[in-house]
């Protein structure tokens, strides 16, 4: 049986903290949040990590998280470049933002040849994701069988306003129909709602929502890599236009080339995407150390 893989997006983080000198620790032992998901990743029984970063970062990157994991799993790394994969098309001259997170996967073409699971790199998925990740990759992934791990969208609001989510529409199989994008969800007296231009809605807070961890056959690649160059011909001129993970997987469905299941979890998702977001998350984490979920020093 082949040990999945763990892909992990963190080519952004560079501009949304200023430099890897600047990604924030966390943990009592200087840990980031994204050193809790290899570390959960680990112990679930994932064979290697690949991190998708930009070249002109990857010194540091490496001179930061190598001396940690180093002999604990296998290490590869991706460049996620402007000019990779374009085919025939050239990069528009304003063109800075880099093409989003499915072609951040269409990069790892050459490095990934086996079941895998994406994650981002500032976000706290829990323990219990990455074990549901790895029963399903090694057990019913396949080309025609994909995978969303659903965080309860009670577990992913915030204290401090409202939230964008994918709020996913399933069937009695759970099989993905839809993924809804709701921009502005939050609590008020009525319970969870979510606030669009026709007004204000009800949600229960029960439902799945996508947070960006999903499990994928290695054929998952290739579609990337057919569909990017469409892609392109609509939208490569839109300085911010951006070749999204669920732009695929509703490609997928839509097309009826297999099913997306989702696989749900009862873990407490937190983020960490803005520097304000900080204390919150300083507080989640050293609870769960002092609970013993995890130990003070991840890498002793």
């Amino acid at each position: 049986m082949q040990q999945p893989t763990l892909v992990v997006l963190a080519a952004g983080m560079a501009s949304r903290y200023g430099s890897m000198k600047q990604v924030q620790s966390f943990g009592p032992s200087g840990e980031t949040i994204m050193e809790y998901s290899i570390y959960d990743a680990i112990s679930a029984g994932f064979g290697k990590v690949v991190f998708i970063i930009r070249k002109e970062f990857a010194d540091s990157f490496k001179a930061q998280i190598e001396p940690k994991i180093q002999g604990k799993i296998q290490i590869d790394y991706v460049f996620q470049e402007l000019n990779a994969h374009l085919g025939n098309h050239t990069v528009p001259a304003d063109r800075v933002k880099p093409w989003g997170t499915a072609h951040a996967v269409l990069c790892c073409k050459e490095t990934v040849k086996e079941p895998f699971a994406v994650i981002n790199a500032d976000d706290f998925y829990g323990k219990d994701a990455f074990v549901k990740a790895y029963n399903f990759l090694t057990t019913a992934c396949n080309d025609t069988t994909y995978g969303i791990i659903g965080y309860k969208l009670n577990n992913t609001l915030s204290e401090n306003g409202s939230v964008s989510r994918g709020v996913c529409e399933v069937d009695a199989n759970l099989n993905l129909v839809t993924v809804n994008e709701r921009t502005k969800i939050y609590t008020n007296e009525s319970g969870v709602v979510f606030e669009d231009e026709s007004g204000i809605h009800s949600l229960t807070g029960e439902e799945s929502v996508s947070m960006n961890f999903m499990c994928f056959a290695p054929n998952f690649i290739n579609l990337c890599d057919s569909i990017f160059s469409s892609f392109l011909d609509k939208s490569i001129q839109e300085p911010k236009s951006e070749f999204f993970l669920p732009l695929v997987v509703n490609h997928f469905i839509t097309n009826k080339i297999g099913d997306v299941k989702i696989v749900t979890t009862d873990a407490q998702w937190f983020g960490v995407t803005y520097k304000e977001d900080a204390p919150d998350v300083l507080t989640k984490v050293a609870k769960l150390v002092a609970d013993n979920v995890y130990p003070n020093n991840l890498w002793a």
